[in-house]
């Protein structure tokens, strides 16, 4: 009887491949259009850009750092670390404690109303003492096969590959290694905040609109909160209730209103497997019980997706599930 009739891989030793960090470990931020994977030790390990089936520029998730990340860490041992949500949002916060002060990296892409421009923005607040802080950037398209062209442009690096392009705002020196790599290190005080903002846009474009990134925290806080404010439930349960509804809103593809299954691809349902899926996709019946769940909370999905546009697009063509965007999934 073959590994996947058993449950288990025959040699699980043999067929285990590292992992840069336990799944559970990983925390999600997202904009409605793709989503990104935010370890404990401050490294986003998977990001596709623009959408969520798009192909990833951070796929260390299935591999290993050099096939893409952006690791913010403070330089020092540490000794202590947290991480929680800010509030009723989707904004992730990652506390460092170390032997000379404390930090916290405050993650979140900013809410837009196109896929034409990404912000993915990343602030290190001082909480106490300072804190010596390092940054390595790893680029790579094409789940970790594509080097970008990288030169220096508005102060910071301007990636391109193909179709995609990238550019990093923020005050710290940053500076290419041999082994293709982007690195740099700064230094955090109490009361101190260092922005980092990584914008994506059609390498075709003219160029980016750069944002603010304290007032685009601001902005995507309000906008957090105002859409969990629907959410008529109370009592001991909402703090769960509404971690879990923002997590669907997340996974949400705000043109069609379909709801990805995961924001991962090629995951092993067991460590050497065969079964090694795309969850990109928006299952009918999933999204189904998804939405009824949204609705029966009160959350605004009920000006935001009404009917789902997914399951409405092509009802001739029956099919289990569907890309983000409405179109049929091959073999489904």
């Amino acid at each position: 009887m073959g590994p996947e009739k058993t449950g288990r891989p025959a040699d699980v030793a043999e067929n285990r491949t590292s992992m840069s960090a336990p799944i559970e470990d990983y925390g999600i931020i997202g904009n409605t259009y793709t989503a990104a994977l935010v370890s404990r030790g401050g490294s986003i390990d998977w990001l596709c850009l623009p959408r969520f089936d798009s192909e990833a520029v951070f796929a260390a998730l299935l591999g290993e750092p050099q096939h893409g990340r952006w690791l913010i860490e403070p330089a020092e041992e540490v000794v202590r670390r947290s991480r929680r949500y800010r509030g009723e949002t989707g904004i992730l916060e990652t506390q460092f404690e170390t032997a000379e002060g404390c930090v916290t990296v405050i993650d979140f892409m900013a809410l837009a109303e196109s896929e034409d421009q990404v912000d993915l923005i990343r602030l290190v607040r001082g909480d106490k003492g300072r804190v010596a802080m390092r940054t390595e950037l790893i680029m790579r398209f094409d789940y970790g096969r594509g080097i970008p062209w990288v030169r220096q442009h508005f102060g910071g690096p301007h990636a391109v590959a193909g179709p995609n392009a990238l550019q990093f705002i923020t005050p710290v020196e940053l500076r290419g290694t041999p082994e293709l790599t982007t690195v740099g290190e700064f230094t955090v005080a109490a009361g101190e905040t260092v922005p980092f903002t990584m914008s994506w846009y059609p390498s075709h474009h003219r160029g980016f609109r750069y944002r603010d990134p304290h007032e685009r925290l601001l902005a995507t806080e309000t906008q957090w909160h105002d859409w969990s404010s629907h959410c008529s439930l109370q009592g001991h349960w909402r703090d769960a209730i509404v971690r879990s509804l923002i997590t669907l809103r997340m996974l949400t593809y705000r043109p069609t209103g379909g709801i990805v299954a995961a924001a991962t691809t090629s995951l092993p349902e067991w460590i050497g497997g065969v079964r090694n899926w795309d969850y990109r996709y928006c299952w009918i019946r999933d999204a189904t019980l998804t939405l009824y769940a949204l609705l029966s909370s009160a959350t605004a999905a009920r000006r935001e997706h009404g009917a789902n546009g997914c399951c409405e697009r092509q009802p001739d063509i029956p099919r289990k599930c569907r890309s983000c965007t409405g179109s049929p999934a091959n073999g489904a």
